[in-house]
């Protein structure tokens, strides 16, 4: 089964994206080195690409990002970036070689409307405490945007330098250069859920405050029910980033999260026309045909992204 084609609706997005380690490898094991060092390749794409980041959330195996994107080349690099350098600095931390990530990033149209945003920030936010691991989302040992939102501060991380770190030590020769000297503390700003984006910063916060809340009392009260209780931070830590789970989880993600069958349908609709416009100039390029027009905010087979203007715009 192929990728689907990459599509965002013009004026950009807000999207749920998802990145599994390979195997579902507990390579993204929490710990303060591993959370800087993720925090820092973030930080680093933010400053490049410009992407606002809503949350974030790491667990042992995968990740979980609200970010709005102004389009899906913008969204492209962000996490062409990021990956790159989270898979590069921890696997070298872990002593990974092999590749990283399972498949390519996983982004899902989120819509306007306010139930639906709400939604799947509290999905992100529920992390951690749905797979019963920890009691609240505050209590996870690795990266987790809710303490920070409810703090009102970044992210803080650390980027290496490793462009500047290779060139000292090819002129250092055999003298030692040490990495540490060449790290630089960085931040990952987060900006308030679109629909929310009028209230003040105080109000915000109590927003997302309500929704640990909730998730708390579903946990405890899921506990009490099932007679079960969460494994704990400690048991957490102590697998190995190797370690590779006997069964995965594996779940198709929807085209698009909405809260109304009105705002899923008007989004499925619009994609449908992308993906028929898309394959259509495919189909013309295949036979040769070097000036045909694919739709607007599209990645043409080895031509370059289609910006608005230079494609076919949609249907209004």
């Amino acid at each position: 089964m192929g990728r689907p084609i990459r599509h965002s609706p013009p004026g950009g997005a807000l999207f749920e994206v998802a990145a599994r380690c390979l195997q579902a490898r507990f390579l993204l094991l929490p710990s303060r080195r591993t959370n800087e060092l993720i925090i820092g390749a973030l930080a680093r794409a933010q400053k490049r690409y410009a992407v606002d980041v809503i949350a974030v959330v790491v667990l042992s195996n995968h990740l979980h990002l609200l970010v709005r994107a102004d389009d899906a080349e913008q969204l492209a690099a962000f996490m062409r970036y990021a990956e790159s350098n989270i898979a590069r600095e921890i696997g070298r931390l872990h002593g990974w070689d092999g590749r990283f990530w399972q498949v390519r990033y996983r982004p899902v149209v989120i819509t306007e409307e306010e139930s639906a945003q709400v939604a799947r920030l509290r999905y992100l936010l529920a992390q951690g405490c749905k797979e019963d691991l920890v009691a609240s989302p505050l209590h996870w040992p690795g990266v987790h945007s809710a303490r920070e939102i409810l703090a009102g501060r970044p992210h803080r991380g650390v980027w290496v330098d490793r462009t500047a770190l290779g060139r000292a030590r090819r002129r250092a020769g055999k003298k030692t250069v040490r990495a540490i000297d060449f790290e630089q503390p960085d931040e990952l700003v987060l900006s308030p859920l679109p629909c929310w984006a009028h209230l003040s910063p105080e109000a915000y916060r109590q927003q997302v405050a309500a929704l640990v809340q909730d998730i708390e009392a579903e946990t405890k009260a899921r506990h009490l029910r099932e007679g079960t209780r969460c494994a704990g931070r400690k048991a957490v830590q102590k697998m190995h980033p190797h370690h590779r789970p006997k069964k995965a989880k594996e779940s198709i993600a929807p085209r698009v999260h909405a809260a109304t069958r009105k705002a899923r349908e008007a989004y499925l609709a619009a994609y449908r026309w992308f993906v028929q416009a898309f394959r259509a100039a495919s189909e013309k390029l295949r036979e040769g045909h070097r000036e045909v027009l694919f739709p607007e905010g599209s990645f043409p087979p080895g031509l370059p992204f289609v910006r608005p203007g230079l494609g076919i715009p949609p249907p209004s």
